[in-house]
């Protein structure tokens, strides 16, 4: 292994890692309201953050997808607007940390930034609620730098099932096959991470450009709804996207999952929300760790899931979405954005070869933004902006409305 991490290191500074999804901005709206004086990047946050520039660096990380995520109890103008302090916080520390960090809206900027030095600053949106239903409101993050869009979070939108809620629309309904046809012509992302299996195929059949998962492990190793069907990963060499294997300890680690939904409770019964990460909750969530000790994942048992993936999905399509900060547990040898060298060692030992790892940690995300930036200069030459409404797409029962493939009336 010592051998191996050396030449982990040394893979990561010709190929460093893309990570498709990190909570960053979310832990300053949660811990300090966005004081960049009081979380400082550019000092040791260990004690606060899975992330700082010291930590990227030390981990080979070369692009980041910072997740401009607001909670899916947050719902309309209130969710638009907190999702544009998430984005206006990550605009602030880019500009403020400019020798580290390079905007980046495009692949091209992803490698420009890899032959700089610095580490390419992107925004993924996690949750369709922060559209409020507004193709308008999605093109406006478009142009204020979001470059994919997860479609649900935990709950779902009224346009789109998640994966841990109760079934809906049993996938996408018109609305929802228009938002994603608008983010075709975008340039966005279509992230389904967090959506239902159904919403997955339902969002492959529509889309006219690679999709992303941006933070979802393989659900044939761990049976936890938020995780890729096996059908799914096999579609994916068609589509062109990447799945990107998660870190969080209840995606990957079957024993992790009943002992994650005690903690959540145990949140609950404290008044707080299981997702909230202010040191109030941290310090319930530890205390309930001392007490309750729980099932380790390992950085094994990440590779486990990156073995299967890439055996269903292929090399060409699979990555990396840690999303530290925006868990409270973390694998054993992956506690913090530092840790990624300790996973491509793991995968050395595994014999994956250096080419293969290459295209794990930077060359198939680049590919997959570059697809998409060329599916939409296709589509940008046949249509232009659409002004569909969900009343004017969802007012008939949703089975009838998915059986209609009329292109709406509304678009332009």
């Amino acid at each position: 292994m010592t051998d191996h991490l050396a030449q982990a290191h040394d893979l990561l500074a010709t190929h460093p890692i893309v990570d498709g999804h990190n909570d960053f901005p979310w832990a300053l709206r949660e811990q300090v309201r966005y004081d960049l004086d009081q979380r400082d990047m550019a000092t040791d946050l260990t004690a606060y953050t899975h992330t700082d520039l010291s930590r990227l660096r030390a981990g080979g990380v070369g692009a980041q997808f910072w997740s401009v995520f607001v909670r899916s109890d947050f719902q309309g103008d209130t969710a638009v607007s907190a999702t544009l302090e998430q984005i206006d916080v990550v605009r602030r520390f880019t500009d403020r940390y400019a020798t580290d960090l390079r905007p980046a809206v495009t692949a091209d900027d992803m490698e420009a930034a890899r032959t700089e030095g610095r580490i390419a600053s992107l925004m993924g949106a996690e949750g369709g609620h922060s559209i409020n239903c507004s193709l308008a409101t999605l093109r406006t993050l478009y142009d204020l730098g979001v470059r994919y869009m997860t479609l649900t979070h935990n709950d779902n939108v009224p346009w789109a099932d998640s994966a841990t809620d109760e079934p809906k629309a049993h996938g996408l309904t018109r609305f929802g096959e228009e938002v994603v046809r608008e983010m075709n012509r975008l340039g966005m992302l279509v992230d389904l991470s967090h959506v239902s299996a159904d919403t997955m195929r339902d969002a492959l059949r529509v889309t006219e450009a690679p999709v992303v998962f941006s933070h979802s492990s393989a659900r044939a190793v761990c049976d936890h709804p938020r995780n890729i069907p096996d059908d799914v990963l096999e579609s994916l060499p068609a589509n062109g996207g990447v799945a990107m294997a998660t870190f969080v300890p209840k995606f990957v680690l079957p024993e992790a999952v009943a002992w994650t939904r005690e903690a959540d409770e145990n949140m609950r019964a404290h008044g707080l929300h299981p997702l909230e990460m202010t040191p109030a909750a941290m310090k319930v969530q530890r205390a309930f760790e001392e007490a309750n000790p729980r099932p380790m994942a390992t950085v094994s048992t990440v590779a486990d899931h990156l073995d299967h993936m890439r055996e269903v999905a292929g090399i060409d399509h699979i990555g990396i979405g840690g999303d530290f900060d925006g868990t409270a547990f973390t694998p054993e040898g992956l506690g913090d954005v530092a840790g990624y060298p300790n996973l491509v060692a793991e995968l050395l030992d595994r014999r994956w070869s250096p080419a293969d790892l290459a295209k794990l940690t930077w060359q198939n995300a680049v590919r997959t933004l570059r697809g998409a930036e060329d599916a939409a200069r296709a589509a940008q030459t046949t249509r232009g902006p659409s002004i569909a409404t969900i009343d004017q797409l969802d007012a008939a029962e949703p089975d009838a409305a998915k059986s209609d493939a009329a292109e709406p009336d509304a678009a332009e």
